[in-house]
């Protein structure tokens, strides 16, 4: 028997690894210390059973996937910093644009994508194709655990392997449709844990594409979302390694929360007043915005139009900007904090639709112009005329 490919290699394998299917599974000198070396020694996964499985198991998942153009992870080492809000807003967006897009929440202890998506509380149903997705609108397909479950305030309680389960039948037995998808956007959970592990090895089972440094990578790239301080740059950091160590491309990084911009004509204005009592020195405010709004109309109309912004997270040293050069990957802009987007998250509402002229809806739009430039989808005509001309 041949040695396998070290692209079977799992994930979490040391540098080096000789695969879990190779004789010297387990043996090999680059095995020791890995956290797979004493299942990988036992030969279970070089058996001739274990290799048939594997090899029906990468069968079915191409097979599911064979009609999506382009598969986009969004990832985050630290949690809290919107990548549920930058899948969303940009599966929303892309749909909007035309594309047939599908957003998959693998998120499956905290799955927010349904809400954020306008399509909270409904349910999946099975057919003879498999799973089919609940639609936001015609364009957009969403598959989520939250609708598999009873309630929707229920704790998923699950192990590793558990997860790792439902997230396999995500991608094998979810019917996105007899066109398929151009845009496959992936929600995942912060870190780098049993989930991103398993998710990339099953693209990579499913998809197995050329990058451009010679690996294979069955995701087509990720995106990084990242806040501009140090404690969320830390983790990203982190991440970065994670996409270079499993051969996943970065199609950039999202600089989210950078500043908080909002229009003065939406502003509260508050007179912070002070009152001396026996103890002292007490503060109270009272709310003067019609005063405000008011004088502004009267003396200065052209400042109600006016962007005021001011930074929440300041960044740390040279940022998320500095972070992206100096890991070689492409930068794909700032998202400031913006009440509406936060508005359309909650009602599940396409920003760049509802609000065009907010402050964010520009950086966002560049932030898409950016991910189709990179992953372009071809045109079902013009690829049949090429064929033809071939």
């Amino acid at each position: 028997m041949s040695s396998s490919s070290s692209g079977d290699a799992p994930a979490n394998a040391n540098d080096g690894c000789v695969g879990p299917t190779s004789q010297n599974a387990g043996k090999a000198s680059a095995c020791a210390g890995c956290p797979n070396q004493s299942s990988c020694s036992t030969g279970a996964f070089s058996s001739p059973s274990a290799l048939a499985a594997k090899e029906k198991e990468r069968a079915v998942l191409q097979n599911a996937l064979s009609n999506v153009s382009h598969v986009i992870l969004v990832l985050s080492g630290k949690g809290g910093v919107g990548k549920s809000t930058v899948s969303t807003q940009v599966a929303q967006a892309l749909s909007s644009r035309g594309y047939s897009v599908g957003l998959l929440d693998v998120d499956i202890c905290g799955p927010s994508i349904p809400r954020m998506s306008g399509v909270m509380g409904q349910n999946v149903h099975q057919s003879q194709q498999g799973w089919e997705p609940v639609y936001a609108n015609p364009n957009l397909a969403v598959m989520s655990i939250s609708f598999l479950l009873e309630e929707g305030d229920a704790a998923v309680v699950w192990r590793g392997p558990r997860k790792n389960g439902l997230i396999k039948q995500f991608l094998t037995e979810t019917d996105w449709g007899v066109g398929g998808l151009d845009y496959l956007i992936i929600d995942t959970p912060p870190g780098t844990s049993d989930e991103h592990i398993s998710i990339v090895q099953y693209l990579n089972d499913a998809r197995p594409m050329m990058t451009d440094n010679g690996t294979k990578s069955g995701a087509s790239g990720a995106i990084v979302v990242t806040t501009p301080e140090e404690v969320s740059m830390a983790d990203v950091r982190k991440e970065l390694n994670f996409c270079k160590k499993t051969s996943v491309p970065v199609l950039g990084i999202v600089e989210n929360m950078s500043g908080l911009q909002v229009r003065v004509s939406d502003l509260s204005f508050f007179r912070e007043d002070s009152n001396e009592s026996g103890d002292g020195a007490s503060s109270s405010s009272t709310d003067c915005t019609s005063d405000v709004l008011s004088l502004l109309r009267e003396k200065c109309p052209e400042v109600l139009s006016m962007i005021a912004a001011t930074d929440v997270f300041p960044a740390s040293g040279v940022g998320p900007k500095g972070m992206a050069e100096k890991f070689s990957v492409p930068y794909l802009g700032k998202l400031p904090l913006d009440t509406n987007l936060l508005k359309s998250c909650e009602n599940g509402t396409s920003f760049v639709d509802k609000y065009p002229s907010s402050p964010a809806a520009s950086p966002l739009n560049s932030i898409v112009d950016k991910l189709i430039l990179a992953l372009p989808v071809e045109d079902e005509e013009e690829g049949e005329n090429e064929t033809m001309q071939e």
